[in-house]
């Protein structure tokens, strides 16, 4: 039988496809989350940056469903890392939202940007310090050691603002370092995860600790890095009598992970919900694809910063994921 829910490690549900919002164009985003709440939905991913919360606010609103039945998600992004930020963005968030509450509150990327804004002000893009390459400067001490965010987190959850917290873009070896200080474990880690980006290692250890890998990007790119006419996907779909889309999801969903596909479209919105239970054998074939390239990533900003920083340290040969994950073995 599909599976309908994750239980959280903190014994919350959510469900086991949710809508993601990342790169909607304006004005597309409220129709989009109506949409979907109407098809049968029941999670929206959201977050600051795509700012779009109060569109997804608008699609909420207009459903009709009521708030306490769909688990909502947004994301601390990496211009209000600094502790005192924290406060006054899930204030601006829940706003922008017209919500009490949200049921999952992730920090968005493992970097922290150096901004200069008024005390008391909500830092905004035009806060952000550029260097001398002219690219936007980290604070290089706050990204590596990311607990005093997490502290004003983990108060946010205590304030009843936020149901659970968890994280975004972490590797296996971030997550270790959080996990040593931290009082509320994340519940989750929201990374890159499709049958292009499969990151075996990161998914089977978070499995493992009991948080739940959730994946954005999970029917993958554009061009030659989209497997989704692969002949093994469009054998399997054709089995099943669905899109290739659906394959995929239900892959991931069958390898413990969470994904939040992202559309504006009411056909293939209401489509992406529809999971199929793979057999065992079709299941394999698709792990045998899903590692049968080099992976390639979506979305990777390690560049784009001064100094420049290896956000995933994939070559890493002590802190990569197939390295930490091979200590363990």
């Amino acid at each position: 039988m599909t599976q309908t829910h994750f239980t959280l490690n903190n014994g919350k549900k959510i469900p086991s496809i949710g809508l993601g919002t990342w790169q909607s164009a304006p004005g597309e985003v409220a129709k989009a989350v109506e949409s979907a709440l109407k098809s049968g939905y029941r999670h929206l991913d959201c977050a600051w940056a795509y700012g779009n919360e109060a569109e997804v606010g608008q699609g909420i609103k207009a459903s009709g469903v009521p708030r306490e039945e769909i688990f909502v998600t947004s994301k601390l992004f990496e211009l209000h890392h600094h502790p005192e930020h924290v406060p006054l963005a899930i204030k601006d968030t829940l706003k922008n939202l017209g919500l009490d509450y949200l049921d999952l509150y992730l920090l968005h990327w493992n970097i922290n940007f150096e901004v200069d804004a008024p005390e008391g002000v909500l830092p905004q893009f035009e806060h952000r310090i550029k260097g001398e390459s002219g690219k936007y400067k980290l604070d290089v001490a706050l990204t590596e050691d990311v607990s005093p965010t997490w502290k004003e987190m983990e108060k946010l959850v205590d304030q009843g603002l936020v149901k659970s917290i968890g994280v975004s873009n972490f590797n296996i070896n971030r997550v270790k370092k959080l996990l040593k200080t931290a009082r509320i474990k994340p519940v989750a880690d929201q990374v890159e995860l499709s049958i292009q980006c499969p990151q075996p290692e990161l998914v089977s250890w978070l499995k493992k600790n009991d948080i739940l890998p959730q994946a954005y990007s999970p029917l993958g790119g554009t061009g030659k890095t989209n497997l989704r006419d692969n002949e093994v996907v469009k054998k399997i779909a054709d089995v099943h009598g669905v899109q290739t889309a659906n394959i995929l999801l239900s892959w991931l969903v069958a390898r413990g992970a969470n994904p939040v596909p992202k559309s504006v479209t009411p056909e293939r919105i209401a489509n992406n919900l529809k999971l199929v239970d793979l057999s065992k054998e079709q299941f394999e074939e698709l792990e045998k694809l899903s590692q049968s390239h080099p992976p390639n990533r979506v979305c990777d900003q390690s560049d784009s910063f001064e100094p420049t920083y290896d956000i995933y340290q994939e070559n890493d040969p002590e802190f990569s994921d197939k390295a930490q994950f091979a200590k363990e073995q």
